[in-house]
This record gives structure tokens, sequence and C-alpha cells, in this order.
């Protein structure tokens, strides 16, 4: 359980990292908001991109080789992060940086959904999920406080270093596959794709992945501008510490993998996506530390909401899990590159007021989706 939570922290300790210092890259870099918000976005759109084919290869070639590759391999672009001068090359190296992480992301999904069953396998992926939160708090915490006592190229050569320490760690702790079957069969592999391309399941869980991501990351990204504004003028160490309402999801993200079998997906993905808009509404209160409480709230229904759906997809697909998961992350950073464009195209319109229009207009969709697609209780319950 704990090197699946290591898997989780060195997949995402860079994939969010830059938000704590976006306004520092905006000025020093010269770029618009749009700019600057698509550095976050061009990382998640490469993580789309890709996850399906990764989701291919390791179906056929195998999974913790492939984990542990990928962690190495985000070290590379974010060394040469150092050396960016321009944001188009910052948003190429980020780019560059997404391309690496569905090597973990997808594969160890298919790793759980094998290697586990039944209540089991919902907790080991609370696990996982809980260790993608404390890797997406730690990216941001660290290059936040880094920032505050060096320059934010300097500091990304320390992030790289830990990403090398976390390929090393995963290598040496994560247990070889057991129940792993090779299918490299490239007819068998697409054939397995048009089923899942059918799969009303796998639909609904994507479209639901496309919101919460969507919300995710049109948050998180656009709140640090809003407070390093007027009349907060939150610095980079500042703007750091509100990541620490990420450590939440470390609590409740387990605790939601013994609450999913007695509740039944269906129902927690719907008091999660409630809870999560109603958190979103309430960061237009004025204080700075009622703003944190929103923030808490709504990314805590995330989590929840996360963890519930990738469970979904474990359960309900039962061959060709790599590449459902692919399809299903496909989905999911697309809504994050989705949120971070139109979120900043919101938030240069009409500020933050605006943004949170549209992030709650895609939590109803998602609510919608849920409601509609997702099975009742008794297919959830055998979960349990």
């Amino acid at each position: 359980m704990l090197t699946v939570a290591l898997v989780g922290v060195f997949a995402f300790i860079q994939v969010y990292s830059v938000q704590s210092i976006l306004p520092e890259l905006r000025r020093d870099l010269n770029a618009s908001v749009v700019e600057i918000g698509n550095s976050v976005g061009v990382t998640v759109l490469a993580v789309a991109l890709i996850s399906p084919f990764v989701g291919m290869l390791s179906d056929a070639l195998g999974r913790k080789w492939l984990v542990v590759v990928s962690v190495f391999a985000l070290a590379l672009p974010t060394a040469l992060l150092t050396q960016v001068q321009t944001v188009h090359g910052l948003l190429i190296l980020r780019f560059l940086q997404g391309l690496a992480v569905p090597g973990v992301s997808v594969v160890i999904i298919a790793y759980i959904g094998e290697e586990f069953r039944g209540a089991s396998m919902v907790r080991i992926m609370a696990v996982y999920v809980a260790g993608t939160v404390l890797g997406g708090f730690s990216g941001r915490f660290l290059l936040g406080h880094l920032a505050e006592f060096m320059a934010w190229r300097p500091a990304f050569g320390i992030m790289a270093v830990l990403n090398l320490a976390g390929a090393f760690v995963v290598w040496r702790g994560l247990p070889a596959s057991r129940h792993f079957v090779a299918n490299a069969n490239i007819a068998s592999s697409l054939a397995t794709l048009g089923r899942l391309l059918h799969n009303p399941y796998l639909h609904a869980a994507g479209a639901l992945g496309f919101t919460v991501l969507f919300a995710l990351v049109g948050m998180f990204t656009f709140v640090n501008l809003h407070l390093a504004a007027a009349p907060y003028y939150f610095s980079s160490g500042e703007l750091a510490n509100i990541f620490a309402v990420y450590l939440l999801g470390v609590v409740v993200t387990p605790l939601a993998g013994r609450v999913i079998p007695r509740l039944g997906i269906r129902r927690t993905v719907l008091l999660a996506v409630a809870t999560s808009a109603l958190g979103v509404l309430l960061t237009l209160v004025r204080p700075s530390w009622g703003i944190v409480v929103a923030l808490a709230i709504a990314s805590s229904g995330v989590f929840i909401t996360q963890s519930a759906t990738m469970s979904f997809i474990a359960y309900r697909i039962t061959s060709g899990r790599s590449l459902a998961s692919g399809l299903y992350y496909a989905a999911y950073y697309c809504g994050g590159f989705t949120g971070a464009w139109l979120c900043g195209v919101a938030y240069t319109l009409g500020g933050w007021p605006a943004t949170v229009a549209i992030l709650v207009a895609a939590q109803a969709l998602g609510w919608s989706i849920a409601w509609r697609f997702m099975p009742h209780g008794p297919v959830a319950r055998r979960l349990g």
C-alpha cells in the first residue's frame, strides 16, 4: 500500500507544480493570463493525447517496468526547465512532462485492478488516489517555497532530482505483476478498443471525469492569480501554503474507500460533486481564510469523486484494463486542458466571479451525468 501511494506521489509531483509560482512566471516570461494558464493546460493535454496509446502498450508488454521508466522520464524535461527563457519554451517542456505521466497513472490502475478484488481493490485504489493528492500538494508546496529562497529556474533542478529518487524507490518497492496476461496481438487490441468505445459505463466515467478535472484545474490555476492580486497580494510561499488543503484529500480519500462499498458509487458521486460545487461557490467570500476553507470543501469533493469513478472503471471493465484507463484519462485530462483554457478566458473577461460561474456549470453537468448514466446501488454494492 505504501509503494502504491508513492507511485501516485511521484507521478503527480510535477503535473501541477507551477500553479504556486504562476504570478512569477507570468511576470518573468511576460505572458498573458491565457498563456500562463496554458502552462498547466498543455501538461494535462499531453496526458490526454498519449494515455490510450500507453494503455495499449502496457496491455501488450507489462506493468512495472513502464511505471519505473515513466517516473524517471519525468525528471528530464523538469531538469531542462532550469534553462527556459520564453513562455513558449515553458509550454513545450511542460507538454513533454505530460507525455511521461500516463506511463504511471494509466498503468497503475490496470495493475491494481488485476492484483486486487472487491473491497480490497477499492481500498488500494483509494490509497493510490491519496498518493496522487499528496503528490499534487507536494509539487506545488515545494516549488512555491523553493521560489521564496532561490530563483524558480534552479528550483526546477531540485524537483528533477526528486523524480530521479522516486524512480529508484518505485523500482525497488513495487512488486512484480502476478496476474498480468500479455496481449500483443494488434488485431485483438483494436477489437478491445472497439468494445470499449461502445461501453456505456466507460462513456459515463469519461464524461464525468472530464467535468472533474475541468473544475479542479480551473479552480486551482486561477485562484492563484486571484489571491496574488489586490487586496490579498499573496507571495509564492503563501500561495504554496494554500495547497495544504490538498492534505485533506490524503485523509478523505482512503476513508472514501470504506464508504463507497456501503453507499454505492452513484450515491457517493452525487454527494461528492454537490459538495464540491458548494465549495466553489463559497470561494466568492471576501476573507482569505474563507477562500481557503471553501477550497478545502471543493477539493475534498473532487477527490472522493475521482476515487469512486476509478473504482467504478476497475470493477466494470474486466479486459483491456490499461486501454480502458487510457481512454478514461484521455477524457479526464481533456477536461483539465479545457478548464485551463476556458477559465483563463473567463478570468480575463470577468475575473474570479466569472471563473466561478464556469466552474459551477461544469460541476452541474457532471452531477447530471452521474444521475442519468451511472447505475443504481445493486451493482456498486457488490464491490463490498
